[in-house]
């Protein structure tokens, strides 16, 4: 018996001598393929942030959502510039132009865009249609490249610099626009029910100053007009101190116009509305988890006099919702013409190596419960076209139209508080007549 307990404990001891030796191999050959460098890292840090927060889950089942993640890690990935593009490969099944990766310029820019303070490029905000993918203008900025060059509303972007805005996506056709002041960019455009046509655009600072006001005055009215072309950081501080200097002018009534206005901050958009609004719903919101209840305004208003809204084309996504709150509460009418169409609402996520994320967290309706997805609102009253490229401008009709539906709004209240008055009148001389 010693003997073969003696050769079986040599042959354990060899045993795991082997599988020690096979420990150190797995070790040394096997663990480093499962060792995550930066860039893979970055890839699952995306995947999860999308799949705990994108608003629709049910697409995942549709493209295998899991297996995508799997096919990007699956990739070359050794340095930031491969894991974008991993990234981007592995967010574009969702088909939400929306939903995407920023890197680490682009999303300062964009940041700096939301502050409100300059930006170097030709001026133009893009969106993408979601029924094509065409990258299409919502809106030239004001005083920029793109807004000289009568560049309108609905315009698709065919090619920049000989490439395709299409193939690049929103956020990289985007970063081509922009560049050093004086720089040049060729466009290729195509306008709605126009021939496509060449132009080349030069870049130069453009001024993001968002809130602008002036007083309009004739012979029986005065109006105060106020300009809001984005949602930036700093808007509903601007919006309380214009209205405050509105008010020393004793304006009657305040045209409102978003025109142009591609929206921003969906909280700076709230607090606008909240500005109008006394109690009432501004908007509600869609989620993964159902429809949440409306948002409601606040009893504190800042201005509760009568107004009207312009709105057009380019007049999208945080705009629409305020627009879309005043529309639906009677606040205000609108006119114009129909705006833009975009629903949805994206948050903005930091990633560990200073890009950022874009994920839609949840779709709008109006407190109504209009989806506007696509579809946009259509205005109280459509004004006469073509539409006048330079708003807020002294040969702005749509806004000499604005005066004229304000002047005749305040005629009609007046006649009316008049004929209150004189029937009250006519009520206390029947009580006690003269004696």
């Amino acid at each position: 018996m010693l003997p073969t307990v003696k050769s079986s404990t040599k042959k354990l001891q060899s045993l795991l001598a082997v599988l020690v030796s096979v420990g150190i191999l797995f070790q040394i050959f096997i663990q480093p393929s499962f060792a995550l460098n930066d860039g893979q890292l970055l890839v699952i840090e995306t995947w999860n942030l999308v799949n705990e927060a994108y608003f629709d889950p049910k697409k995942f089942d549709s493209i295998q959502w899991r297996k995508l993640r799997q096919k990007a890690l699956e990739k070359p990935i050794t340095n930031s510039q491969q894991a974008y593009a991993a990234i981007e490969a592995m967010l574009l099944p969702l088909e939400d132009p929306y939903t995407r990766l920023l890197r680490p310029e682009d999303y300062e820019t964009l940041k700096k865009s939301n502050i409100g303070s300059e930006i170097n490029g030709v001026g133009l905000q893009l969106g993408a249609r979601s029924e094509d993918s065409e990258i299409v203008v919502i809106s030239p900025l004001e005083g920029s490249p793109a807004e000289d060059a009568g560049i309108a509303s609905g315009t698709i972007l065919k090619k920049v610099n000989g490439e395709s805005p299409k193939s690049l996506g929103l956020e990289a056709t985007a970063a081509k626009l922009r560049g050093e002041t004086g720089t040049q960019v060729i466009l290729e455009l195509k306008a709605p029910g126009e021939e496509t046509q060449e132009i080349v655009l030069e870049r130069r600072s453009v001024d993001l100053r968002p809130v602008r006001t002036k007083r309009l005055r004739n012979e029986s009215h005065t109006l105060g007009y106020l300009r809001i072309t984005q949602f930036s950081e700093g808007v509903p501080e601007q919006l309380e101190e214009a209205l405050e200097e509105l008010s020393e002018k004793d304006v009657e009534g305040i045209i409102l116009d978003l025109r142009n206005n591609s929206g921003g901050l969906v909280s700076s958009g709230l607090a606008v509305a909240d500005a109008f609004l006394n109690q009432e719903p501004i908007v509600e919101t869609k989620k993964r988890d159902g429809i949440n209840d409306p948002i409601p305004s606040s009893s504190k208003t800042l201005y509760d006099g009568p107004m009207v809204t312009l709105v057009n084309g380019g007049t999208a996504s945080a705009s629409e919702i305020l627009a879309g709150a005043l529309q639906d509460s009677k606040r205000s009418e609108l006119i114009g013409g129909r705006t833009f169409g975009k629903g949805l609402i994206q948050s903005l996520t930091n990633l560990s190596d200073g890009s950022g994320l874009a994920i839609t967290v949840a779709s709008y309706l109006t407190p109504s419960g209009r989806d506007i997805q696509n579809l946009g609102i259509e205005p109280d009253r459509i004004l006469e076209m073509p539409e006048p490229l330079n708003p807020g401008g002294s040969e702005d009709r749509w806004l000499q139209d604005a005066e004229l539906f304000m002047q005749a709004t305040l005629d009609r209240e007046n006649s009316e508080e008049f004929s209150k008055e004189t029937q009250s009148l006519d009520k206390d001389a029947a009580i006690n007549p003269p004696i």
